[in-house]
């Protein structure tokens, strides 16, 4: 366990952005993050990463950045309905969904290609195709990072919301999420709620899917529509889909008719925001060194050659452009940094 200086953390961010951290070290266990934690280079302000997937960098970061590459993943509990695994922060998110349904465990099939570590989705609670992180969680284990010492937080600890969680708000930078722990099916049902998986099933002429056909699906419809970050530079959908008021809405219905939407139980409507990006003429659009993505106007790509300050000025016109025709403001799903 080394810490470097002045390291670039361009491997590191699914953007492919070129920025330095002042100290980098990576852990790959508890013991070795407590270590770091309560030593001499915990003086300095401490950052934790995962696979770098929502993120959006700025700047060179002025800290000390702790790159969690804990693994581990283990049954802790089961009765004939239900098993909880135990899983380290660091694990690739994608690759501990693929474990689930080779052993035939649902609930998180749906989540399947999403990018990022085990121990960022809490923060995030990500979600897709009608499921979210909280539907599956039991509770995590998180290192204090003042103290090093080890809490646990249930899921009413966590305050779960839209892409949201308190990790992102009143907790923000003082935790980093070691371990977390699900609770599987054994049979499960599967939800095909969203019709782009309806769709796909049913044009591979599958009338009973299984997980693993929920998670072939989900993975054929990702990867048609979101680039490979190895291949062109993002971090998924940069916006969260804004709720609005039904009242709202139906002003706005008058305006333009085939208006996207999805209603609410709390009674307010989705409108997603890819929609109206690709409204306001940004789809496959390219500005310098970045853009909206051709097949997906929700996700911001960087060609190349893209700085963070790039990437963010080109969010920031297109809310404001999205704001100015629809009187609908969007917000970034990412952290921007």
């Amino acid at each position: 366990m080394t810490i470097q200086e002045n390291h670039s953390l361009k491997t590191y961010n699914t953007f492919g952005l070129d920025v330095k951290a002042r100290y980098f070290v990576i852990v790959k266990s508890v013991k070795e993050l407590q270590e770091v934690v309560r030593s001499d280079a915990a003086d300095h302000d401490l950052m934790i990463l995962g696979g770098g997937s929502n993120m959006l960098l700025t700047k060179d970061v002025n800290k000390l950045v702790i790159l969690n590459q804990i693994e581990g993943f283990e049954v802790v509990e089961e009765n004939d309905h239900t098993v909880v695994v135990k899983v380290g922060g660091g694990e690739n998110w994608h690759e501990f969904v693929l474990k689930c349904v080779r052993r035939d465990l649902g609930g998180v099939e749906n989540l399947s290609l999403i990018p990022g570590t085990v121990g960022a989705a809490p923060i995030q609670n990500i979600g897709a195709y009608g499921v979210e992180l909280k539907d599956v969680f039991e509770r995590l284990k998180a290192i204090n990072l003042e103290s090093g010492a080890i809490e646990i937080f249930e899921s009413e600890d966590c305050q779960f919301g839209y892409r949201d969680s308190i990790f992102k708000r009143a907790l923000k930078g003082k935790y980093a999420i070691v371990q977390v722990y699900f609770r599987l099916q054994k049979e499960a049902s599967v939800n095909i709620s969203y019709g782009a998986i309806t769709n796909t099933l049913e044009a591979r002429n599958i009338e009973n899917p299984t997980i693993q056909d929920v998670s072939d699906a989900v993975i054929a419809i990702r990867q048609s529509k979101l680039p490979d970050p190895r291949v062109l530079g993002n971090s998924g959908s940069f916006f969260k889909n804004p709720e609005i008021p039904a009242a709202q809405f139906e002003a706005l219905q008058k305006r333009f008719s085939n208006i996207v939407h999805y209603p609410l139980p709390n009674g307010n409507i989705k409108v997603p925001a890819g929609w109206l990006i690709e409204q306001c003429g940004w789809k496959g659009k390219r500005v310098g060194n970045t853009g909206a993505y051709e097949k997906q106007a929700l996700v911001l790509v960087n060609y190349g050659e893209a700085t963070g300050e790039e990437v963010w000025q080109l969010a920031q016109d297109i809310a404001g452009s999205v704001e100015a025709k629809f009187g609908i403001r969007i917000v970034p799903e990412v952290n921007i940094l």
